[in-house]
């Protein structure tokens, strides 16, 4: 596996390679974000490591750029900003983790290595719920022949429920699905993600794609 670390901190780049190279990967060094962007760094990793508080580009502009390109790399974001806001902005904007400096080298090629597992069995490419067809390969949602813009949160929720139609999809089974870990912010997070979501493939139906179960999740309609 290919690892790429964007990190303009050359100590700590130095000390993430050596561990990475350790590890059996490939890995190179990125120091700054506008370097990042302009090299498509994240389009050639299988991996990244990304800081937030980069010189020239941020982080986050960054990950907002490959995400908005269709670039799906995993990214975990190695930073100093701890705060939930800020991990909520990360997030958002696109990161799979999300690991706070000062940090140990064990704990982040744990993450690396949960991450690869993650992606070595590949899923179906093409997923459909009734008049939904999910594209992952293009991130495109289509409603009846209708392309429907989503963030690539709502993406990522609509793609568990549909693996899962007909079937309780747990507040739980979400969080890991799109943050990879036990959501530790707002408890309502998961709530307002899937109201945007019912607003945007809901428009002139009856009623819902998606049912609250109570207690337990949600659930999207077989057809």
């Amino acid at each position: 596996m290919h690892v790429s670390i964007i990190e303009d901190d050359p100590v700590i780049a130095r000390a993430v390679r050596t561990a990475v190279k350790e590890a059996g990967h490939e890995c190179t060094w990125v120091g700054d974000g506008e370097a990042a962007v302009r090299d498509n760094t994240l389009l050639s990793s299988d991996l990244v490591v990304l800081d937030l508080m980069l010189p020239k580009v941020s982080g986050i502009d960054v990950l907002k750029a490959a995400r908005s390109a269709g670039v799906r790399t995993p990214v975990i974001v190695l930073t100093a900003l701890g705060t939930v806001p800020d991990k909520l902005e990360g997030f958002e904007a696109g990161a799979d983790d999300y690991l706070v400096k000062p940090f140990a080298i064990d704990e982040l090629l744990a993450r690396i290595e949960a991450i690869q597992r993650r992606t070595a069995h590949k899923p179906a490419m093409e997923l459909e719920a009734g008049e939904l067809h999910l594209s992952l390969a293009t991130k495109r949602l289509t409603l009846a022949g209708r392309v429907i813009e989503l963030t690539p949160t709502e993406f990522s929720i609509l793609e568990l429920l549909i693996r899962f139609k007909g079937q309780v999809v747990t507040r739980k089974m979400l969080c890991e699905h799109v943050w990879g870990f036990d959501w530790d912010g707002p408890t309502n997070v998961i709530e307002v993600h899937i109201n945007r979501l019912r607003g945007k493939i809901d428009k002139g139906r009856d009623g819902s794609f998606i049912s609250t179960i109570r207690g337990r999740g949600y659930a999207l309609a077989t057809t």
